[in-house]
């Protein structure tokens, strides 16, 4: 299996928090689904946006690989924790959907229609075919989520990043959301950040556990008294299958809850 994205001691950090990440090494491969989880704080979106170029490390490299050539950077799709749009943006669910496109075309303006016919595609996976015409501020948060999940893979990137993707997934949705990426991960790699680590278990194919630092565990093998053990305490997630239902307060002791 060709390796894709190759991490090496980097550190990274803000003004504020001048050691978000450590030393921290990653390899990621050609259809490769790793699960990124770790406590609130602990730097996973740090790492996610220090892939994506939107952080650079204040020590360490980042390699990007075509086969067994280094790239300068290639195409990476990225759903984002948050979706800001604005609602009163006239602008439609086609054509955000489209906008993913934008980096093929770089400061081209108009789409080929190959390009639009993917577009309409893509919105049929989403299960967005009959709102394609509307405005995104139709939407309910749910659809947004969808219409940026497929702006994300439309252009058929070589890495899709999703963070916490399921945050705005209405339930409706959930199932078909999870088969959908187990199809895009037949030709993409997955890094996926999620809290709800019963649903990471049960689909990547790899676990990397972020607290500053990073453990991966080949084959997801993980199990909760290892979680608590390395992270201080019961790390608060929500699970599923053989890890239990979790919720918790504030408690004292605990780094990441202070």
């Amino acid at each position: 299996m060709n390796k894709i994205l190759d991490i090496e001691h980097i550190t990274v950090g803000y003004d504020e928090n001048p050691l978000v990440l450590k030393d921290v090494n990653l390899s990621v491969f050609e259809n490769d689904f790793l699960g990124i989880i770790g406590p609130n704080g602990g730097g996973k979106t740090t790492l996610l946006k220090t892939i994506l170029g939107l952080i650079k490390p204040i020590r360490g490299s980042i390699r990007f690989y075509e086969g067994d050539k280094a790239v300068s950077r290639f195409n990476i799709g990225y759903l984002p924790q948050i979706n800001k749009i604005d609602k009163n943006f006239p602008i439609s669910v086609f054509d955000v959907i489209l906008s993913g496109m934008a980096l093929t075309n770089r400061f081209k303006v108009s789409y080929s229609a190959a390009q639009k016919e993917r577009a309409k595609e893509v919105a049929g996976q989403m299960g967005l075919t009959k709102q394609l015409k509307k405005s995104i501020g139709e939407l309910s948060g749910g659809q947004i989520q969808r219409a940026l999940l497929g702006r994300a893979i439309v252009d058929s990137p070589k890495l899709l990043v999703l963070d916490e993707p399921n945050s705005y997934v209405d339930k409706q949705f959930e199932s078909d959301f999870y088969k959908l990426l187990e199809s895009i991960n037949e030709n993409t790699a997955i890094i996926l950040v999620s809290h709800d680590v019963g649903t990471v278990l049960s689909m990547v194919k790899n676990i990397a556990c972020v607290n500053e630092g990073l453990h991966y565990h080949a084959g997801a093998d993980i199990t909760t008294e290892w979680l608590e053990k390395s992270y201080s305490c019961p790390i608060e997630i929500l699970g599923h299958g053989n890890l239990p239902h979790r919720v918790l307060d504030k408690h004292e002791g605990c780094d990441c809850c202070n």
